[in-house]
Order: C-alpha cells, then sequence, then structure tokens
C-alpha cells in the first residue's frame, strides 16, 4: 500500500484544495499518471502517480482542503475494476514489436508532453521541426513547446518515423497529452504529409481534436472562483462580479477574496470586469477585427502573453510608484579600467557593471528589509536571503532569471551566474526552476540606450531597480563645475509596504555604494 500525501508545492504554501480527482476507487493507474489536480492561492499543479497500482480509497473530496503532508488518498497493488485506459495503451505501444519493416504492424510509441515545471498543466507548440512520415534519430529535437514562462524542445526517444502529429503549431496541449506517434523505421503512412492546420477539413492527417482545458474553471455567474476562494465569497457575502481575478484562467484565488474582504466595492459601484475578459490568453470576447492591406496578424506567444498579463497585473494590483537618484560612475569605471585584464584572468569573465550594482542592492535590501518582503494576504513575508531577479532581453520576450543567494557570491561569482543565465535565456534553455522565487530584481535598461525610465514591479516582488545609460554631464562637486559619467537610477516600490522614506534610504545606499565601492568590500 503506497500513501498519497500532498507534496511542498512552494515556500510559504500551507495548504491547497482538491480541484479534481483525475481518477475514481477502484481505477488501475500507471506510474507518473495524473491523479489530482491541487489547486493554491497562486497556482495548480497535478499531482501524479508515484508508481503502478490500483487506487483502493480517497480520503480528501474534490473542493476540500489538505495540508501540507496529508494523506489524501491510498494506492494499492494488483488489477482495478476499471479497465486502464491511456496508460496500458501506452505500456503496450512501448513494449510491442511491429511485425513487418514495410507496414506498421503494431501500435506507435506516443509522444507526449512532459511534465515541463511545477504549476504548468499546458503548453503551446510552438514549432514542429519534423512532418508526418520523416525519419529521426533518437534524442533528435522534433517539436519546440512554450509555457508562459520558457520555450524548450522535445527529442524524440528512440529512432524511427513521425506516423501521426495530433497537435498542430499554435495549439495548446495539456501535460501528458498526446501529441505525435512514433512508429518503427518504415512504418510510415505517407512520408512528406505536414500536420493538418487547426480548423482545416478532412486532409491525411484527418481532423485535428480539440484540446479543451484539464479543468474549466467554475463559479457563479458574476466571478469565476476557487473552491477556496468561493468559499470566502460566501462566508462573507461578498460580490464576486466585483473581484477580479488574478489565478490561472482569471480565477479568483484566496487571495483575490481576502483582499476583496478587507477592501470592499461600494454598493453604488458599477460591477468590475472579469479577468478574464481582459486577460491576454484565452478566448476573445467578440470577433477580431478585419486587417487591412499592409496589416497582418501574428499570435501572440505564450510568453509575450503572460509577460502582458503580469505586468498589467502588477499595475492593478500593487500600489506602485518610482523614486529616482542618479549615480556618479567615476570610481566603478576607473576599478574596471585598472583590474579587468587580472580579473579576467582569474575568474575567467569580465568585470561589468551589473556585479557591483548587484553587490550594492543586496546591501540596501538588509538595511532596508521591506524591499525584499512581499505582500501575501493580510500578511507581510520577511525573506532572509537575497536571490536578485535579473531582466535579460530575448527575441521571444523579456525574462527574468535568478541569481541565487546572492549576498554569498563574490563579484567574479555574481558575474559568472549572470553570464550563465544570460546564455542559457538567449538559448531557451532557461527551466522554471531558473525563474522562481527571486526576492528583487534588477532591470537594465542602458544597455539599450535608455536614459530615463519607470519600470514596472515583478510580482510578488515589491521593488525593482532600474538602471540607464551612463552619460557624461556637467555636474557640481566641491563647488566647482566638472564632467562626470553619470546614471539615473529608478526605484520602483509598491508603496503598500514600502513607506517613502524606506525607498529613498534604498536608493540611497545603493547610490553611495556605486560612488564608493570600498563601502561594499568594509559592508558599510
Amino acid at each position: 500500500m503506497t500513501d498519497i500525501t500532498i507534496p511542498n508545492v512552494g515556500e510559504s504554501v500551507a495548504e491547497v484544495t482538491i480541484a479534481q480527482w483525475f481518477k475514481a476507487v477502484g481505477d488501475t493507474i500507471k506510474k507518473d499518471e495524473p491523479l489530482v489536480e491541487l489547486e493554491t492561492d497562486k497556482a495548480a499543479q497535478e499531482l501524479v502517480a508515484p508508481e503502478d497500482g490500483v487506487l483502493e480509497e480517497i480520503l480528501v473530496a474534490e473542493g476540500d482542503v489538505a495540508e501540507i503532508g496529508q494523506l489524501i488518498a491510498k494506492l494499492g497493488s494488483g488489477s482495478g475494476t476499471k479497465t486502464a485506459d491511456k496508460g496500458d495503451a501506452e505500456v503496450k505501444a512501448q513494449t510491442e514489436a511491429p511485425s513487418s519493416d514495410s507496414a506498421p504492424s503494431g501500435p506507435a510509441l506516443d509522444i507526449d508532453v512532459p511534465n515541463v515545471g511545477e504549476s504548468v498543466s499546458e503548453v503551446t507548440i510552438a514549432s514542429w521541426m519534423v512532418a508526418k512520415g520523416d525519419a529521426v534519430e533518437k534524442d533528435q529535437a522534433i517539436v519546440e513547446l512554450e509555457t508562459d514562462k520558457a520555450a524548450q524542445e522535445l527529442v524524440a526517444p528512440r529512432a524511427g518515423v513521425i506516423t501521426d502529429i495530433l497537435v498542430a503549431e499554435g495549439d495548446v496541449a495539456q501535460v501528458g497529452q498526446t501529441i505525435a506517434k512514433l512508429g518503427e523505421s518504415g512504418s510510415a503512412a505517407a512520408p512528406g504529409v505536414a500536420p493538418k492546420a487547426a480548423g482545416d477539413e478532412g486532409g491525411a492527417g484527418g481532423e485535428l481534436p480539440d484540446v479543451p482545458p484539464t479543468n474549466a474553471p467554475t463559479g457563479d455567474a458574476g466571478g469565476i472562483a476557487m473552491p477556496s476562494a468561493s468559499r470566502i465569497i460566501k462566508e462573507n457575502n461578498l460580490d464576486a462580479s466585483t473581484i477580479a481575478g488574478s489565478g490561472k484562467d482569471g480565477r479568483i484565488t484566496k487571495g483575490d477574496a481576502l483582499s476583496a474582504k478587507a477592501n470592499p466595492a461600494p454598493a453604488s459601484s458599477a460591477p468590475a470586469p472579469k479577468a478574464s475578459a481582459s486577460k491576454v490568453s484565452g478566448p476573445k470576447s467578440s470577433a477580431p477585427r478585419e486587417l487591412g492591406p499592409r496589416e497582418e496578424r501574428v499570435r501572440m506567444s505564450r510568453i509575450r502573453q503572460t509577460i502582458a498579463r503580469r505586468l498589467k497585473d502588477a499595475q492593478n494590483t500593487a500600489a506602485m510608484l518610482t523614486t529616482y537618484n542618479e549615480a556618479d560612475m567615476t570610481n566603478i569605471m576607473a576599478m574596471r579600467s585598472q583590474y579587468k585584464e587580472v580579473f579576467i584572468k582569474k575568474h575567467g569573465v569580465k568585470l561589468g557593471f551589473m556585479s557591483f550594482f548587484v553587490k550594492a542592492c543586496v546591501q540596501a535590501l538588509k538595511d532596508v528589509p521591506n524591499v525584499n518582503a512581499e505582500i501575501d494576504g493580510t500578511d507581510v513575508i520577511y525573506k532572509n536571503y537575497y536571490d536578485i531577479s535579473v531582466a535579460v532581453g530575448t527575441d521571444k520576450g523579456l525574462v527574468v532569471p535568478v541569481l541565487r543567494d546572492a549576498d554569498t557570491l563574490s563579484l567574479g561569482g555574481i558575474e559568472k551566474g549572470i553570464g550563465e543565465l544570460g546564455k542559457k535565456a538567449r538559448d531557451g534553455q532557461l527551466s522554471m526552476d531558473d525563474m522562481m522565487g527571486g526576492t528583487f530584481t534588477i532591470s537594465n535598461g542602458g544597455v539599450y540606450g535608455s536614459l530615463m525610465s519607470s519600470p514596472i514591479l515583478n510580482p510578488p516582488q515589491s521593488g525593482i531597480l532600474g538602471m540607464h545609460k551612463i552619460e557624461k554631464r556637467p555636474v557640481v562637486v566641491d563647488d566647482e563645475i566638472v564632467i562626470r559619467p553619470m546614471m539615473y537610477l529608478a526605484l520602483s516600490y509598491d508603496h503598500r509596504i514600502v513607506d517613502g522614506k524606506e525607498a529613498v534610504t534604498f536608493l540611497v545606499r545603493v547610490k553611495e555604494c556605486l560612488e564608493d565601492p570600498e563601502r561594499l568590500l568594509l559592508d558599510l
């Protein structure tokens, strides 16, 4: 007997809601087959079977809350009362060998969407690198998958022939869904046939199936609420139509409901539009407008959709304010010039500006801890570690990988870490873990020539520092006008948790560390 318990689903998360059971008592289950979907205040994710077996008991019903580590089901050995479906077919497909080399004599191997990261339940088929009928080698890239935060390639598990492509480019597929079939060599039915586009009729590949979401959100007509949020709305007689959802597919999360409880909408105010109507991703509420003769329509990538949604959410949720200052970069530029050759020989990387900024921000975060904290409902979570997110522009959009434990790194370690993250970002090799858990963000618009900007927060963080172009300007030093290389600095912060005095103090500390780098060495 194997116990199925709630895993640790994220920092500061103590409980989850059982959103949906995919299996019933008595079902035969294969290893890694999805059992249940768990919902937290911020995300949803699937829990898979740790081994083959039969679901003998379900201890927590759909809609109920379970704590981390709680037993929710029991998985036994033997055969169940129901016939196994896709799991058995997959095992059979992988173990049966074709009886002929000239025609398909056995089921092809299913190519499924793998688990691409915590809380990710669906992907977009960005591009097929092969067509139906193509022969492929083991570990050859066959399709690029795109999630909300990153893109990655899926490779062939063995050599063979692509006998069918089931999901077209641009369509959405769920984690675990079969998107193609791989037969033995010589088993292709129609070499060279490309996958049929969504909406086409007929074709050699047959009609592509619709890809329904695994969990269509349910709730009152006024709002789409997660179970935990529905309970709070009902208990407090809240109007779901006035609550903007920030969860997956525009769902109202527990945090949204708690915020609405703490700040009820005036009775005379008009109902707020549903979050799903303004969400960039998802079905359009109205027919697309007609294009002009010199216009073209291109579907937004999942990454771009998520960037748009998260930035708009940050503006709608946080009380965002920006304070400015400027730093004289003379001493840092002189230090870089003096030690650049020795630094490269010692560490194998160039001494850039980012390492100084990371060190300066860590020092300032220690002095002003509210900038390193986040709001969770009616609580403040203070973080006694310094994972610095570094904004990186790629051809697919802005990504923000995280440099872990920056306070423990030397300047050389910071430069190496940022270099590795930047390369992974440009190559599309960033994982979900690379982009989760940052406590503060640094964005360098100066590399593109920006002289001044107001950066937008990276939720749930409470602060982001904007670096800008270094430009020689006349400044007054010791009552004399001199020419110095100056940089404007901008700190955007969440005024709900960071006061103006704290924000200004933070930025002044960064300025002091940049203008007098010895402070970083002396921890002053």
